[in-house]
């Protein structure tokens, strides 16, 4: 059964068609660029892992979409869909997975640990319970330069939340009363390590309450629920409400890598809710609400798949970093600051 949008006030009627229309563009650009990316991987023109974030864009997405530039991103490799929403330019994507001098992190560190800090958005730490310290860090020191109304988002897998960095990091927000929003998406394995034998609580978002601060569930599926709920945690941590824990349930449609097959994940899982398509699902909703048409979402694809060719065609012909040339310093040195890349 499809999802239901609940009728709003007439008023909230179009916000709300822009808010699934807009999210849903974000979605689509974002599956067909990890489309793209599978593709030259089995081409052998990406060296290094390929990770994807099939099935995640709408909770991804629902993240970027509710967060204001001078927010805080720390997303996660999948977060392909929430990064685009974000303002991430797709080229940063490409450059940095192809390995181009002139992406944000000059080809120098790997191909998925990629970002803008200057704009608040975080390069990745790969152990990802880590990088929620990294939020705290930057809305504290946000707080004591005495500006206001900043959130800082932090994305992780439910494996991460068996870490101790997850431990600290959370109490660490809740004492500080910071607009910390944590998102786990919980995609039912670590990995190839199952939920039963990662954590005993019957729901992730039951943890919360041992931390003091607020928890909300969702369904990682369904676009309008991502929407409301992520919206929500965001508006009460900007509100002065602290901390705010978002767990959303789906399964990620893919290997944890392209180089994964995903066998171990249960037939019964995939066939389940938690197996839909998010972005199938996401463009049901749009035709059933006659907010788009089959035409109008046909011309969207063939956009974005032209946006991304052309995007790739140029990223080839960029150079690689030279490392008898390279000036090895840190990123934030004047001579690399991100203000120079194009």
């Amino acid at each position: 059964m499809l999802p239901t949008v609940s009728e709003p006030p007439a008023g909230e009627v179009g916000a709300l068609r822009e808010a699934h229309l807009g999210a849903f563009r974000f979605m689509l650009r974002a599956r067909l660029l990890d489309d793209k990316f599978a593709a030259l991987y089995r081409a052998g023109k990406i060296h290094g892992g390929v990770f994807l974030g099939r099935g995640q864009e709408a909770l991804s997405v629902a993240v970027g979409i509710s967060l204001v530039k001078t927010d805080v991103f720390a997303p996660l490799i999948r977060d392909g869909a929430g990064r685009l929403a974000f303002g991430e330019p797709m080229l940063d994507a490409i450059r940095t997975y192809l390995g181009s001098a002139l992406g944000s992190m000059r080809g120098r560190d790997g191909n998925v640990h990629r970002g803008r800090p200057h704009a608040g958005l975080l390069p990745m730490i790969s152990h990802l319970g880590a990088m929620i310290s990294v939020v705290n860090g930057m809305l504290l020191a946000r707080q004591l330069k005495g500006i206001s109304g900043t959130v800082g988002a932090a994305c992780i897998g439910e494996g991460a939340t068996s870490t101790g960095s997850f431990h600290e990091a959370l109490n660490q927000a809740a004492v500080e009363k910071l607009p910390l929003v944590l998102v786990v998406a919980n995609n039912q394995y670590a990995y190839s390590t199952p939920n039963a034998r990662q954590f005993a609580c019957a729901d992730l978002a039951d943890r919360a309450a041992g931390y003091g601060v607020a928890a909300h569930s969702v369904d990682g599926t369904d676009l309008t629920d991502c929407l409301a709920t992520v919206g929500a945690a965001v508006a009460g941590a900007r509100a002065g409400g602290g901390p705010q824990l978002v767990v959303a349930n789906l399964l990620r449609l893919c290997g944890h890598g392209e180089h994964d097959d995903a066998s171990y994940v249960a037939s019964a899982l995939k066939k389940s809710g938690l197996g839909r398509d998010c972005l199938k699902i996401a463009e049901d909703i749009l035709l059933r609400e006659q907010w788009a048409d089959a035409a109008e979402i046909a011309v969207w694809r063939s956009a974005a798949l032209r946006e991304i060719e052309d995007h790739v065609a140029q990223v080839q012909r960029e150079p690689a970093p030279d490392p008898f040339a390279e000036a090895w310093t840190a990123l934030s040195s004047q001579h690399l600051s991100e203000g120079q890349v194009q």
